[in-house]
């Protein structure tokens, strides 16, 4: 598996097994075939409900700790946030059955952000949490948090597949240290993504699937990549990505498939940040 190096030193695989939208009663399963298969990054959240699936599913694997490399994600705190962090940090440990995580994000930018992120500063400092990033922040949030805190951001998981490709944001992260990481990556289908032209005729060219030329893309670029999977297949194909290589002429055109628009939503709409903020886990 190939890997990139974060702003402290550590090793991350850039294609990983996500969990997102993955119900509880499945994800167990889900995750030990992911395993089976090869995978070794796993990204899930506080918000998903299945964390506990998933630490079952990694002791149950028998694999060593240090060959796996677990994300988890803060969701937004109520006040005292510092306080609050820690203790949603030790409930995402409790539940995953781990002592530490590779990778502990926070989901999104909003609430009391910079006390959410003392609380993982200090978790990063004691090596419970082995890097610390961030998910869902525009430039101008993760500048000002860059600028006016101690540890730089290791990761900022976004947004990003063939409509959205945020090239000139991605210059951005790569000039401060922070790399790009992509959720929906297939943008769950929408915009005809599986039937597209430019990137059935590349996949023929191949011999790969639609699916596999948007993951080669994306890791082309050094980006890394979540894609999600029930189906013991189609996660052996998404990791079978590393054997073939775009072209510049490639490249360029499925550049040229860029909207720059969210196929989802927009985290700068005043309406989704009410939504997102008004929403608290039990």
């Amino acid at each position: 598996m190939q890997t990139v190096t974060l702003n402290n030193g550590i090793e991350m695989p850039i294609l990983g097994f996500g969990v997102f939208q993955v119900g509880a009663d499945e994800t167990q399963k889900a995750v030990e075939s992911a395993l089976s298969a090869g995978y070794r990054l796993l990204d899930t959240a506080a918000a998903y409900g299945n964390e506990d699936a998933v630490g079952a599913a990694i002791k149950a694997s028998g694999i060593a700790r240090d060959e796996l490399f677990i994300t988890t994600k803060l969701w937004i705190q109520d006040a005292p946030a510092e306080e609050n962090t820690t203790r949603a940090f030790d409930e995402s440990l409790q539940k995953l059955g781990l002592d530490y995580l590779d990778l502990y994000l926070m989901h999104q930018p909003f609430g009391d952000v910079y006390g959410q992120w003392r609380a993982m500063e200090r978790a990063n400092k004691e090596g419970r949490a082995r890097a610390i990033g961030v998910s869902n922040f525009a430039a101008d949030r993760l500048i000002d948090l860059i600028v006016n805190n101690e540890i730089v951001p290791a990761v900022n998981q976004i947004e990003t597949h063939p409509f959205k490709q945020n090239n000139d944001y991605h210059e951005l992260l790569s000039k401060e240290g922070v790399q790009i990481e992509s959720w929906g990556p297939f943008a769950e289908g929408k915009n005809g993504l599986f039937t597209n032209d430019v990137l059935t005729k590349i996949g023929d060219a191949h011999g790969k699937s639609v699916a596999q030329v948007v993951l080669r893309y994306l890791t082309q670029r050094q980006i890394v990549v979540i894609p999600k999977s029930v189906n013991p297949d189609r996660m052996a194909q998404n990791l079978d990505v590393f054997d073939f290589e775009l072209t510049a002429d490639e490249l360029e055109s499925i550049k040229a498939l860029d909207t720059g628009a969210s196929q989802f939503f927009d985290h700068a709409d005043p309406e989704t940040v009410r939504h997102l903020a008004a929403r608290r886990l039990s």
